[in-house]
């Protein structure tokens, strides 16, 4: 089967779950209130694309490749990020719910995660050295052996991060949120 390539081109209200999306290239193109659920995303390469208002769950993203992705209010549950193409790997998500995504072993560097749910989300072994999380709902997140190095999390919240396993030099946390680092120790703040 050949490969196609599409340049900037928009795909609005379609349903890839009924007609899958083509194996191939999509450059710039913009991805608008879209089915992805359940489907089959392996070796499709998105370069500088946007999903807004998608339903990506548990879409399979085997060597799947993501240049410079924009999502924004899309439904990302149980994405294994891990399995996609890692290289030059790189996402945005604003007002989106990742819930049990993992991102094992991936480098998130400098990424924004702006107001959403990642409850039950896997951040081992991953480097999201100098991302924000903004306004970030990380429930039950794991975070172990994760670079966690200059983040923000300021204004997230229901984060248990352990200190001894995870590198967070120069990371970012506001007074309400200390709890989150010192959990293990079973120690009341007032």
């Amino acid at each position: 089967m050949d490969r196609i390539y599409i340049e900037e081109k928009k795909f609005e209200k379609i349903d890839f779950a009924e007609n899958a999306l083509k194996e191939g290239d999509y450059e710039n193109c913009s991805f608008v209130h879209c089915n992805f659920s359940n489907t089959d995303l392996s070796n499709i390469n998105f370069s500088e694309c946007g999903f807004a208002g998608c339903n990506l769950s548990m879409a399979k993203l085997t060597k799947t490749a993501f240049k410079n992705i924009k999502f924004k209010d899309c439904k990302l549950l149980g994405l294994r990020f891990e399995s996609c193409n890692k290289f030059l790997f790189a996402v945005d998500f604003e007002n989106c719910i990742l819930d049990f995504s993992t991102f094992y072993n991936i480098k998130l560097k400098k990424t924004k995660f702006k107001n959403l749910s990642l409850q039950d989300v896997d951040f081992t072994e991953a480097d999201l050295s100098g991302s924000v999380l903004d306004n970030c709902d990380l429930t039950r997140a794991t975070f172990e052996s994760t670079i966690l190095e200059k983040v923000d999390f300021r204004t997230s919240y229901n984060y248990s991060i352990d200190p001894e396993v995870n590198r967070i030099k120069k990371a970012k946390f506001s007074i309400k949120g200390i709890v989150g680092l010192l959990h293990k120790y079973d120690i009341e703040i007032d």
